[in-house]
């Protein structure tokens, strides 16, 4: 491998930028005192997605045309040559992939309007890496901007989805096709079909599923393999066996709490292994091969991060298995091919500033590999690295405008919860804001079952540290990937142990010195907006004020409102995960009304600011509006923000840029400048 060494050739990011015909007026360096803008953190980013070509001698990107919509472009990495394959005038191009050298497949979306007001499908197209060949697979509702070439009776419904990449190897791809029931509350998923679709003609065949069917997983000739069902609780993994043509089942455990059959199909290795992660006594999961002459997982953990559940993906090409990309405290390779980590290094010596993210293409000789490049202070870079020539080119940046310089530095820290729990979380402080006890906002995150933030740039904790507050993001029990004891912790514990977990981390940062603790206030989302409030009413003294943007205010009401035709929790959730794992509306009714925010509004007194979606599915905008209308009665400080077309969280620019404006504005007053 030859030493790295920066492009001297026309620069790819300069090629995208001309390809743009988007002309950057210049700006003057603003003082170091006025505050980085808020339009810097909450635009969207200009370049945020780039694939190589199976065999990596093309690159596919999105990027943003002069009027400000996403377009398709493919780059010729040997001529430097670039054209935009795909661009409209009133859409976007989303999701892409390539098909095989040639053909690559994406979908639409509507950047400029609110997710809630959004009533077009995807769709599905494909068309040639020249632009020729342009063919629509599935409907949108409206089809506009060029001439298609599609054949009309073989165009799939809206309901047709991409899934991950096959062999890309042949004009065909498999697609997700979804299958609705219709009951008394509308209608809901019932089962996930997989067709095989010819990317040239639109023509496309059902593949047999063995039941209620949710989740499928191709093998390495890229032909359906596994498939998962749900029937009540139970999921079901299904081998389709080559040899018979049958299905048979491999494993079934419960879809929600898992145990001690759980097991999670991560994919294929190039020579027909199967990789799952799993979970050994109680600890956290790890990476295992699955023996399919046993019908067992092997024990021997083949990757593991201690600490951490194992949580990422394969990296392969076509002759082995290379690597995987894990996720602990960060987003990081490991490598079990030596040359690879030998690649690594160079690339990690060559750009110390950042971690480095390398993706390969399919065949083993390809010439490049992709870079994204990231770190706490800055956002995700993109370059292509030429294993013959050593060349390093930078391709482009997602936020361009971003001075690292002035972003906040992170840390991931951990405390004790009250009854002995370790609890990691991310402290973000601004930049000069080691050594001083500063005014905090804890950041809860939603969900609650997913990961927590990890180490790099975020838009949120990073504006707010740039205006000069502390940051504490605590991964309280629940949190996804820290093993199943700390998630089995949060079961039932929605404003409790879970809420205890907030309060303790306050505390800790309090006492380490951090944050002054006459000025912390809870912000949070979805969850985290729950969680907002019930701190609010648990600990008054803690918290100053509170931020909470589509938050649940009222537990009863996620089983029960009908305020949509349509949920986006399923029947099935409702019925045998959410009685388990956040209570049951009969038998914990006591409690629910309890840890409902909605029953306790007369206890809040502290400022607080409240912002939902008119159009979300997952907590109605009515269900904040019954809350507030309850809490001013005896709270006058109390602020209300509604975003009409927006769903369970902020979609467009101009929605984030003035909910932030308000929250700055909001904390400003409360817990004061710094």
């Amino acid at each position: 491998m030859h030493p790295i060494q920066f492009s001297v050739r026309p620069a790819i990011a300069l090629l995208l930028a001309a390809l743009c015909c988007a002309s950057m007026p210049a700006v003057a360096q603003a003082p170091v005192t006025t505050p980085v803008p808020i339009a810097s953190f909450f635009q969207r980013p200009a370049f945020n997605d780039a694939v190589l070509s199976p065999n990596g001698k093309n690159l596919a990107t999105r990027i943003v045309d002069k009027n400000g919509h996403d377009v398709l472009a493919v780059i010729d990495l040997e001529s430097r040559a670039a054209k935009i394959v795909a661009g409209y005038t009133s859409d976007d191009v989303d999701r892409f992939q390539w098909v095989n050298d040639e053909r690559l497949v994406y979908t639409l979306n509507n950047k400029q309007e609110a997710s809630g007001d959004t009533w077009q499908a995807p769709g599905l197209f494909a068309v040639n890496r020249d632009g020729t060949r342009l063919v629509q697979l599935a409907e949108r509702d409206a089809f506009f901007a060029r001439e298609s070439t599609h054949i009309k009776k073989n165009i799939l419904p809206w309901h047709t989805y991409l899934m991950a990449p096959g062999a890309q190897d042949s004009e065909f791809i498999y697609v997700r096709s979804n299958q609705y029931q219709f009951n008394g509350s509308g209608k809901s998923i019932d089962a996930v079909n997989l067709l095989r679709v010819n990317t040239l003609t639109g023509a496309s065949q059902v593949v047999n599923r063995p039941g209620r069917t949710q989740g499928w997983l191709l093998d390495h000739q890229g032909q359906p393999r596994l498939a998962v069902t749900l029937e009540r609780e139970m999921a079901t993994v299904h081998y389709l066996d080559p040899a018979t043509g049958q299905w048979r089942a491999m494993a079934s455990f419960d879809a929600y709490i898992g145990g001690n059959d759980a097991f999670a199909p991560l994919g294929f290795g190039p020579d027909g292994t199967l990789y799952v992660t799993k979970t050994l006594n109680g600890g956290t999961s790890s990476l295992h091969r699955f023996n399919f002459a046993t019908g067992k997982v092997d024990p021997e953990a083949l990757m593991a991060a201690p600490g951490y559940d194992f949580h990422g993906e394969l990296i392969h090409n076509r002759a082995r298995l290379l690597g995987a990309e894990l996720v602990t405290d960060r987003r990081a390779g490991v490598w079990f091919d030596g040359a690879m980590q030998a690649m690594q290094a160079a690339i990690d010596k060559a750009m110390p500033a950042t971690a480095n993210l390398i993706t390969v293409a399919a065949d083993p000789a390809a010439p490049n590999v992709l870079i994204e490049s990231y770190s706490d202070k800055i956002p995700p870079r993109y370059a292509l690295f030429n294993k013959k020539t050593g060349e390093l080119s930078q391709i482009g940046e997602s936020y361009a405008k971003i001075d690292s310089a002035r972003m906040g530095s992170q840390t991931m820290v951990s405390y004790k919860a009250r009854d002995g729990l370790t609890i990691p979380a991310l402290l973000t402080l601004p930049p000069n804001g080691a050594g001083k006890k500063l005014p905090m906002v804890v950041l809860v995150h939603g969900g609650p079952w997913v990961r927590g933030a990890t180490w790099a740039w975020n838009p949120d904790s990073q504006f707010l540290a740039s205006r000069g507050y502390a940051v504490l993001e605590p991964h309280f029990r629940g949190t996804a990937g820290l093993g199943y004891q700390h998630f089995a912790a949060s079961f039932r514990q929605w404003g409790l142990a879970m809420q205890n977990d907030l309060a303790d981390g306050t505390r800790w940062a309090v006492a380490q010195g951090y944050a002054d603790a006459s000025r912390v206030c809870i912000a949070g989302a979805s969850y985290g907006g729950y969680a907002v409030l019930m701190g609010l009413v648990n600990d008054p003294a803690l918290y100053k004020c509170g931020v909470a943007w589509g938050g649940v205010t009222d537990i009863n009401l996620m089983y029960t409102d009908t305020t949509f035709s349509e949920s986006d929790l399923s029947d099935d959730y409702k019925r045998f995960g959410m009685p388990r794992l956040i209570g049951d509306p009969v038998k914990d009714a006591v409690q629910l009304k309890a840890t409902s925010p909605i029953e306790q509004a007369g206890r809040i007194t502290q400022p607080l600011l409240l912002a939902y979606g008119g159009s979300d599915r997952r907590v109605p905008m009515a269900q904040g509006r019954l809350f507030y209308e309850k809490v001013k009665k005896t709270n006058p400080r109390v602020q209300w923000t509604e975003y009409d077309g927006e769903g369970h969280g902020w979609y467009l620019p101009a929605t984030r840029i003035d909910f932030w404006s308000k929250v700055e504005k909001f904390l400003a007053t409360q817990i004061g400048q710094p």
